[in-house]
């Protein structure tokens, strides 16, 4: 029941917003393959937060495809954590606003710097310690087992700090998928 419940809320958590890009259409950059960590001391005693982001993130529309995404990628990462020893990832709400917010980001600008240049961890830096970005993945699957496929990106999900987790799906007007994963402490 305790996990039925947990799956609820990660289940309700998880969202597919639908945009237009707008002059045009998305940038097709590339990542350097490296998954993005921020430091303990980086940042420290700064504190960003994005409002206008997050208000973003919380105004878009859900569907179930996304949820059972979401859901699938969450539980995919605490079976691996869990068979190599690791406690699972706890699902946060302020991980998955600040995931809406860099899912919709990377449809423009597909880096782990945000489209106004500044680090990927400042839409909410009291929570943001780690990020695993993917596209064009349109299943649980497929994007979990390219992130594990990755030393840098599996490095994040096998990270035994780490102990927050949110996942969001973004889908352009496109029909291509944008995800982003934000890890935290």
């Amino acid at each position: 029941m305790r996990n039925l419940k947990k799956l609820f809320a990660v289940m309700f958590s998880c969202v597919l917003a639908f945009t237009f890009v707008a002059c045009g259409s998305a940038k097709e950059g590339a990542l350097d393959g490296q998954a993005a960590t921020r430091g303990a001391e980086e940042g420290a005693g700064e504190t960003y937060i994005d409002d206008q982001a997050i208000a973003l993130a919380g105004s878009a529309s859900s569907s179930q495809a996304a949820i059972d995404a979401c859901a699938g990628v969450f539980n995919l990462m605490n079976q691996q954590r869990a068979a190599q020893g690791l406690s699972a990832l706890v699902w946060s709400d302020a991980l998955t606003s600040a995931a809406q917010v860099r899912a919709n980001e990377i449809t423009t600008s597909f880096s782990h710097t945000r489209p106004n240049g500044s680090d990927f961890w400042t839409v909410d830096s009291n929570v943001q310690y780690g990020e695993n970005l993917a596209k064009l993945y349109q299943s649980a699957d497929a994007v979990y087992t390219a992130w594990m496929n990755s030393p840098t990106h599996a490095a994040n999900i096998l990270d035994g700090g780490y102990k927050t987790v949110g996942i969001a799906v973004f889908q352009a007007a496109d029909g291509n998928w944008y995800w982003a994963q934000e890890f935290g402490y």
